[in-house]
């Protein structure tokens, strides 16, 4: 890997996860594990890492902010997380312009292209993660069309898909599983590092920056 290669992680809460209350602006979540795990194993490769999530964002708020809070930063990786809120105000805020698949596929879509078009940065689409701690609950039901879009966007962008919504409802169905959020959504420890886990695991597969 190359030295000082700057990674983005932009997202929602889940990404942001105590960012603004935190000194380094890196937060409490699964950002902050996968730094950390940098930070022991390679701290002479160390990446600059910049967490960009922001609590309650769907796919309209990234893309309102994206070429501040991603093109402009020029990364050699961004990592993108979202979906989850597109989806569960669907569930809780029924009031609300939802966002379909086909509206959450067409701003994708141009986000990845800002990104092919105005940086040298590899991608990572982070499937979103669980709305309640069953497979069977009518979040993750709504959630599968949400992650076939993200999948069919990696295959046309050649972005790397980190498949954490496949992680989890994996995890979901072994016998004596933990919790891993603390409302459904958001994480505890234990879906931070299942996060991070499947996160790293990709990196190294990839070998980015070799």
């Amino acid at each position: 890997m190359a030295a000082n290669q700057r990674i983005v992680f932009i997202g929602d809460s889940i990404t942001q996860a105590g960012r603004f209350e935190d000194s380094e602006q890196i937060g409490y979540g699964y950002v902050r594990y996968i730094k950390d795990y940098f930070a022991i194993n390679q701290p002479e490769e160390l990446p600059f890492i910049v967490n960009k999530g922001i609590n309650g964002n769907r796919i309209p708020d990234l893309e309102k902010r994206w070429e501040v809070d991603v093109l402009s930063l020029q990364p050699d990786l961004v990592s993108i997380s979202i979906g989850i809120n597109d989806v569960w105000r669907q569930l809780d805020r029924l009031e609300l312009e939802q966002v379909t698949p086909a509206i959450f596929k067409g701003i994708y879509d141009r986000l990845l292209a800002q990104v092919k078009m105005h940086t040298e940065a590899s991608i990572f689409l982070m499937e979103p993660t669980i709305i309640e701690e069953s497979i069977e609950a009518k979040g993750n039901i709504l959630l599968k069309d949400y992650v076939a879009v993200i999948h069919e966007l990696a295959e046309k962008y050649g972005a790397t898909i980190v498949p954490t919504h496949q992680v989890f409802t994996e995890y979901l169905q072994k016998e004596n599983h933990q919790v891993l959020t603390t409302d459904g959504v958001h994480m505890n420890t234990a879906g931070n590092m299942l996060m991070a886990q499947t996160w790293l695991k990709t990196y190294k597969k990839c070998k980015v920056g070799k």
